[in-house]
């Protein structure tokens, strides 16, 4: 199935067995390919060209660069981290702390990217504190290329992710419904798996703070910990406060580290644009990878044209706003936790995102990098609406 004047071409497998071939991803760790007995996985593969591909990864390392030089501005300088939205409770942790080495304040991330139709890429955001679709990435997406005879690009991830937690060496890992949320539980699953580490994994909803140090429920002591766990909600939950102690005072090791954070705000993307049209901070390279790939972004909703509103700190969709070329609301997302109610807005203008056409439909596509220990090394599809929330379904990409 071809997408008339598109860089995108869809590969159909609807014709195929999909409860076989769901079994067989089932067994590889995929568990969630239904949802609810609703289709999360749409099974066919969307393939771009080789040089489309070469230039999200290159897009991908200079960005990273780039907000990593942004952080490193940043730190330390709190009304900056006011400015993005960063909950004072982690302010002191913040500051008392040395930045990880250069490219490295966040081992495991993913870049979400609008592709238009004609190849031309802009980043929407990155998710540097807490990215799922691992699992969909480094498993799921190789086994259904290989199927096809497809080249795909995800196939070093998993390597990625040992070389890190190698470094990190986390005893524990944790998320929020452990053993019952089946993509968080499966996220973790594999990332520990992957590690080839021996590491426990726990219910957060299970951990308790005992005078900064940290323990499960059976009072095992907890001092390096990834979680799938938020960190800007350390300012809204109880015992945030107790978890926040426990990190400022050595007792635990978070990972990714505290200042993921400080790439995880949107409101980073505006400090960028912001020091781009002063003309300060970056050098040309930087500058032109930003007029490239970065979209104008502010504090304020200022634009003439179209663009979208969007929590500092949301995710999956959440708190996202779409304004027409009047200003006027055109859609907002209703599935999503609306963040935007305990977190400053930013106000980014609207890029367009390819559209592909399958079986099931025609869809926006949002192509998403993950990048681990620092190198860019896996695309993640994800086929929704013009808001890519909780409703959106997960397809292969691959590269022709």
């Amino acid at each position: 199935m071809s997408n008339l004047d598109s860089i995108f071409e869809v590969v159909d497998h609807s014709d195929l067995q999909r409860a076989e071939r769901a079994a067989q991803l089932y067994e590889l760790g995929f568990t969630w390919a239904d949802l609810e007995n609703e289709e999360y996985w749409l099974d066919g593969i969307v393939t771009m060209p080789s040089e489309i591909y070469k230039e999200l990864e290159e897009a991908s390392s200079k960005l990273w660069a780039v907000l990593d030089k942004a952080v490193r501005y940043i730190h330390r300088k709190q009304d900056l981290y006011d400015l993005i939205g960063i909950p004072p409770v982690l302010w002191e942790m913040l500051d008392e702390g040395e930045l990880p080495p250069e490219g490295l304040i966040s081992r495991y991330a993913r870049f979400d990217f609008a592709v238009a139709n004609d190849g031309t890429i802009k980043l929407l955001e990155l998710n540097a504190d807490t990215p799922t679709g691992y699992v969909e990435a480094s498993i799921a997406t190789p086994w259904i290329c290989r199927e096809a005879g497809i080249s795909s690009s995800n196939d070093q991830m998993k390597e990625h992710l040992a070389a890190a937690w190698a470094v990190e060496q986390p005893d524990t890992a944790a998320c929020v419904a452990y053993g019952s949320h089946q993509e968080d539980s499966g996220t973790i699953d594999a990332l520990v798996r992957h590690s080839g580490l021996n590491i426990r994994c726990v219910d957060c909803l299970d951990l308790w703070v005992d005078e900064g140090v940290v323990k499960d429920s059976e009072d095992r002591v907890i001092e390096r910990m990834f979680a799938l766990y938020p960190k800007e909600w350390m300012a809204v939950d109880e015992g945030g406060d107790a978890l926040a102690y426990a990190v400022e005072t050595g007792r635990l090791q978070l990972f990714n580290t505290p200042y993921s954070i400080l790439l995880q705000s949107k409101g980073l993307l505006a400090v960028v644009w912001g020091m781009y049209e002063l003309g300060l901070l970056f050098d040309e390279k930087e500058r032109e990878a930003i007029a490239s790939y970065v979209l104008p972004t502010y504090n304020k909703p200022i634009f003439s044209g179209s663009f979208v509103s969007k929590s500092m700190f949301g995710r999956e969709g959440g708190s996202v706003r779409l304004f027409d070329s009047n200003g006027a609301l055109e859609i907002q997302d209703e599935d999503g936790y609306d963040s935007s109610e305990l977190f400053p807005s930013v106000y980014q203008k609207r890029a367009e995102m390819g559209r592909i056409q399958t079986s099931n439909g025609e869809f926006h596509l949002l192509i998403g990098m993950f990048v681990i220990n620092g190198k860019p090394c896996g695309l993640l599809g994800r086929a929704g609406g013009l808001i890519t929330g909780n409703a959106s379904q997960f397809i292969a990409l691959g590269v022709r």
